[in-house]
């Protein structure tokens, strides 16, 4: 099999499955336990049983002309109107018509329906090779195969793993050879338990003529059926006999036991997607743990065609073994962790004279709610089921207050006290829209540094308190660069900042600040933000039912949540 393994960004060398806080944090693939949480609280959640699907290809249909497809495969669920639901995407891995893809996509089992799977392969074209799969349009990627089962067909197979022929969008019509798709099925169980480990080698086979080789290694799980689950691989390092690689973050979820079987390769890479393989070894963690503690090295070895091993001289070591527990965002919240969310109201004139019609702020005397008051109610239901006093300071910006002063945080009830559940943000917002004049421009900086504020000043003083910032936003802003700054700023605080675009503008400066491009936000001085804290989201998408509110507003929450807590070495109150 021709692998690359790619996460689509440096040509296929940087590291997959195995970088910190992605074993453990919500990526993007459907189990994330804020949203099961807020819908089992209301026993609006079936019961179900997380299953995790590994993916891989055969045969594939190639596109590009001087090299090989660069697939990529995207899972859907067909609900019952026929529309898909996006579950999740693998990497992208390039130059091979035969991809094993090592990010695997969750999907919640619920044995009393039928679960539709519909899977698409695409080709991503070289252009966006730097963009995260997240962020990749599908529409200018090319279309390389479909296939669609039911989720039971995986799971009542012995070894939970079918192969599906690839057809076309018409369905399988003619001869044309499309490939296969094999999907392989496994129930996750939670677990705490996590290793970070630091490996090199030494000695390495050179398979390079004119350099020296550019070796990674690829970790899979053995099966008891024999077959392996690709579950990491490290970055490349370039022209390097004697590689050392950042170090691997790997949870129980991911190896199984630590008496489980890994087999760990060592691979040169070339760009055309024909890696040669150096040499390989089976270890578990208990063993890849004893050879840190004494001080040894594991030689490789090369498997021939006659079944006997070649022993070399290349070694790998470990060069670091530490095994910790890893705290979920529920195992927080549950120990009596508190989000504290704050509001801020888009008041710029372009929203429109709210006495109009078409205005985002017409309050309609019909009962009728506008964009704003439609995200308040749909929002604030998802907020304030994790607020703990669903008290909210609910603020405006961008409008002339009572007084006639042009402010750019103020509160919406007119006085420094803060609003009780979603009815009291709504009675506040219609409050303001009688007493406030929108001006402009429109500026998210005060705001922001006034979240911040509040949020540094529970880092001395409260460390169970973690502060989210709801932005409501007609999307068209101003200072785009103070608020980069801000948001830098804030990066260090334990504060995530939710920005919600209404209307039909151009949101391409929310996705800037959203930084799901890969690409960290820099202040004008080129400070980077140290993790991200911003999501976005387009109430149309919502409106249009491509995404659920509860899901959309959750997606990072967690994430970002965990991301402050482990880098401040924070754990829960009972543990």
């Amino acid at each position: 099999m021709g692998v690359c393994f790619s996460g689509d960004l440096k040509g296929g060398k940087q590291a997959v499955g195995g970088v910190q806080g992605r074993s453990t944090v919500n990526n993007n693939t459907g189990h994330n336990d804020a949203v099961d949480h807020f819908f089992k609280a209301r026993g609006q959640y079936p019961l179900s049983t997380q299953i995790e699907l590994s993916i891989s290809a055969t045969n594939l249909c190639d596109r590009d002309i001087t090299s090989k497809s660069d697939p990529m495969t995207v899972l859907y669920v067909k609900k019952r109107d026929g529309t898909l639901e996006e579950l999740g995407r693998t990497e992208v891995i390039l130059n091979s018509l035969n991809p094993v893809w090592i990010e695997k996509i969750n999907v919640a089992y619920q044995f009393e329906i039928v679960q539709n799977l519909v899977f698409h392969v695409y080709d991503v074209d070289t252009n966006y090779h730097n963009i995260p799969v997240k962020a990749l349009k599908l529409n200018e990627q090319d279309f390389l195969g479909e296939a669609t089962c039911v989720l039971s067909e995986i799971l009542t197979k012995r070894n939970q793993s079918l192969t599906l022929n690839l057809h076309g969008k018409k369905g399988p019509v003619g001869f044309k050879n499309f490939g296969a798709l094999t999907v392989h099925a496994e129930e996750t169980f939670p677990s705490r338990m996590a290793v970070e480990m630091k490996l090199r080698c030494s000695h390495l086979d050179n398979k390079d003529l004119f350099s020296k080789s550019d070796p990674f290694l690829r970790i899979s799980r053995l099966t008891e059926n024999g077959n392996s689950v690709a579950i990491c691989k490290t970055e490349v390092i370039n022209n390097n006999l004697n590689p050392v690689w950042r170090p691997l973050y790997l949870s129980m979820q991911q190896f199984g036991s630590k008496d489980s079987p890994l087999l760990i390769e060592c691979f040169d890479f070339n760009s055309n997607g024909n890696h040669v393989l150096i040499g390989q070894l089976q270890k578990s963690i208990f063993e890849l743990e004893k050879l840190h503690k004494d001080r040894s090295g594991a030689n490789l070895v090369l498997p021939s065609c006659r079944g006997q091993e070649k022993v070399l001289k290349g070694q790998l070591i470990v060069d670091q073994f530490i095994e910790e527990e890893q705290f979920s965002f529920l195992d927080y919240i549950s120990s009596g962790f508190e989000l504290n969310f704050m509001v801020a109201v888009d008041f710029t004139a372009s929203n429109g004279n709210p006495q109009n019609r078409d205005s985002l702020h017409f309050i309609d005397p019909s009962g009728q709610l506008n964009s704003y008051q439609r995200a308040i109610m749909e929002i604030g239901e998802v907020i304030q089921f994790y607020d703990s006093d669903r008290r909210f300071p609910a603020w405006g910006f961008g409008g002339r207050t009572y007084d006639g002063t042009l402010s750019h945080c103020f509160n919406l009830n007119g006085n420094a006290n803060e609003v009780e559940e979603v009815r009291g943000i709504m009675a506040a917002y219609a409050s303001a829209l009688h007493n406030v004049t929108l001006s402009g421009p429109t500026l998210f900086g005060q705001v922001i540094n006034t979240a911040a504020q509040m949020a540094g000043q529970a880092v001395s003083n409260d460390i169970t308190k973690y502060f989210v910032l709801l932005i409501i936003t007609d999307g068209v802003l101003t200072d785009i660069q103070e608020t980069m700054d801000a948001l830098v700023r804030a990066s260090d605080l334990p504060l995530s900042i939710l920005i919600v675009g209404v209307g039909d503008v151009d949101f391409k400066q929310m996705e800037i600040l959203d930084a799901d491009d890969g690409h960290p936000l820099e202040s004008a001085t080129g400070r980077v933000a140290t993790r991200d804290i911003v999501q976005f989201v387009p109430m149309r998408e919502v409106h249009r039912g491509r995404i659920s509110v509860v899901q959309a507003l959750l997606e990072e929450l967690p994430g970002q949540f965990l991301t402050y807590m482990r880098s401040r070495n924070i754990k829960p109150l009972r543990a």
